[in-house]
């Protein structure tokens, strides 16, 4: 019995570290040009086929990496859908897309990578298909999704979809940007990953509530 619970503590602890290296290693320089044999390298493993063994394909890599970190997003958006119950204003329900994430980030030891993997991930149409499909899995993202469209205007739905582009795209880099500042020790606008919730928010606001123009 012990021998069979030292080598699942064994196994668990490679699995971590190869999942600490690839994260990293994906921020860095993106998923592609980062080979198994280099994750595997950077994991201090000796065995060159470890992600294969322990992973599967590069796929299934980003995946797990992803799902790492779901379950504490999750709950951070609970408790955030919580607090904006029964509300009738959009910045409630920004709060509950923006602040998770910032906070899980926030929580994170530093330097952080995973906002930067995200943005590198979802360069690629393939595995950004895992990224979006991971997201949809989330049920409090999907009430947080619901939430809000109950309070935005009346938008043509085309301009609905093109906005949800940009909110996407916008807390993503947003969130990438500063990571990578804090990481390289360079400037940021805010002071705190709470303040920069704050002006991300404001922004998500204003993209949802501008005028349209030009729609036929």
């Amino acid at each position: 019995m012990a021998r069979r619970t030292a080598r699942a503590e064994q196994v668990s602890a490679t699995r971590e570290a190869i999942l600490d290296a690839a994260e990293r290693l994906f921020a860095e320089h993106g998923v592609y040009a980062v080979s198994n044999r280099q994750v595997s390298e950077a994991a201090g493993q000796g065995n060159n086929a470890a992600v294969g063994y322990h992973f599967g394909t590069k796929a299934d890599l980003v995946r797990a990496v992803a799902r790492r970190h779901a379950e504490r997003i999750e709950t951070l958006r609970e408790r955030s859908l919580a607090a904006a119950a029964g509300s009738a204003d959009v910045r409630d329900w920004v709060d509950c897309l923006v602040r998770p994430v910032t906070e899980h980030l926030a929580g994170l030891p530093t330097p952080t990578w995973y906002a930067r993997f995200c943005a590198q991930v979802m360069t690629d149409p393939a595995l950004h298909e895992i990224m979006v499909e991971e997201s949809l899995a989330s049920p409090a993202l999907r009430e947080a999704i619901v939430g809000l469209n109950r309070t935005l205007p009346e938008l043509p739905p085309e301009v609905r979809a093109e906005r949800g582009q940009m909110v996407r795209v916008l807390i993503l880099h947003t969130c990438a940007e500063r990571e990578r500042a804090l990481a390289e020790g360079s400037p940021t606008p805010r002071a705190s990953w709470s303040e920069a919730a704050t002006g991300l928010a404001d922004a998500v606001v204003g993209l949802w509530l501008a005028p349209v123009s030009g729609t036929r």
